[in-house]
């Protein structure tokens, strides 16, 4: 066809997308491991770089009841035994009490809906800001500001503090909502929490935390406004924000170096397929975003620059 009716600028050209359904054949793990491997440098630093490209979204999961409408699922990136890579966590956040932890031994058992445990919190949590990290549930009790690590095998709460100043409860949500006001994020150099205070004025705040103690070890104030944007996460220390939880066509259209202190307008297209992103996190073993779109679990494969 002439240049009058060239298609618009796709960045999945089929020959990708037929590559990809190849290459699912192939453990994502052991994928991992050999890109690791080839390259030089310290664990921290494997591979990392500034994300370049969000593929579209694969989904592994869909919510059956009106409480699953939104929520967070996860996979460890640094399991501690019994649990492995493969097991996949998940909870429904729809409602006052949320409590229930459903636990599966893989993503495939999520789409068959049968859990093989379900966690009860001793306190019920807030919003869809959950991660699990190094064997631990970190999560925000319900009206605090606080965050709690609950133990897996212990099955225990085994720290809690309060973040100073946050936000809760809907002073500084995410634009849909939903008590987004304290976020949490992991990424390959550790645990985050995204949230913003009366001082920082609704911009984002961003503070990387002890995983053991909570402890606050330091902390960076963007310039980015919490209300305007839908979500963020953060890669390789870099954190990333989604501009729409309802458009389809989306972008990630801000970043924020903490290398740098400095942020970045940016376009890259982002799908909001079911039209109600509640969730967005990385995976740094992965290299994946796990997200909830309006009752569906998905992934999105990600792709960074050659640092």
């Amino acid at each position: 066809p002439g240049p009058a009716t060239a298609p618009r600028w796709d960045p999945q050209p089929l020959a990708y997308q037929e590559l990809q359904s190849e290459r699912t054949e192939v453990p994502a793990s052991r994928l991992l491991e050999e890109t690791a491997l080839s390259r030089p440098g310290s664990k921290d630093s494997a591979g990392c770089g500034e994300l370049v490209w969000v593929g579209e979204p694969v989904v592994f999961g869909r919510a059956e009841s009106i409480a699953g409408k939104y929520g967070v699922w996860m996979k460890d990136p640094e399991p501690v035994p019994p649990f492995t890579r493969e097991t996949t966590w998940r909870v429904d956040t729809v409602g006052t009490e949320v409590r229930q932890l459903f636990q599966y031994e893989a993503a495939e058992q999520l789409a068959r809906g049968y859990p093989a445990k379900v966690h009860i919190l001793p306190q019920p949590l807030e919003s869809t800001g959950a991660v699990i990290y190094r064997g631990g549930l970190f999560f925000q009790p319900r009206r605090s500001r606080a965050l709690a690590r609950y133990d897996l095998r212990g099955e225990a709460v085994t720290a809690e503090r309060d973040i100073p100043g946050a936000g809760y409860h809907g002073q500084y949500p995410y634009s849909w909502g939903g008590y987004t006001d304290i976020d949490l994020a992991v990424d390959e150099t550790g645990l985050w929490v995204i949230y913003s205070t009366e001082k920082a004025r609704g911009a984002i705040v961003l503070s990387k935390l002890d995983p053991e103690t909570l402890e606050i070890q330091r902390t960076w104030e963007t310039n980015i406004r919490k209300r305007g944007v839908a979500n963020s996460f953060v890669i390789c220390g870099t954190l990333y924000t989604v501009s729409s939880y309802s458009a389809p066509n989306a972008t990630i259209n801000f970043a924020y170096d903490t290398a740098t202190g400095t942020s970045r307008a940016l376009s890259i297209p982002f799908e909001n397929r079911f039209r109600y992103l509640s969730m967005v996190d990385y995976n740094p073993t992965e290299r994946q975003l796990f997200a909830w779109d309006s009752f569906n679990m998905v992934t999105y494969p990600v792709r960074l620059s050659q640092a």
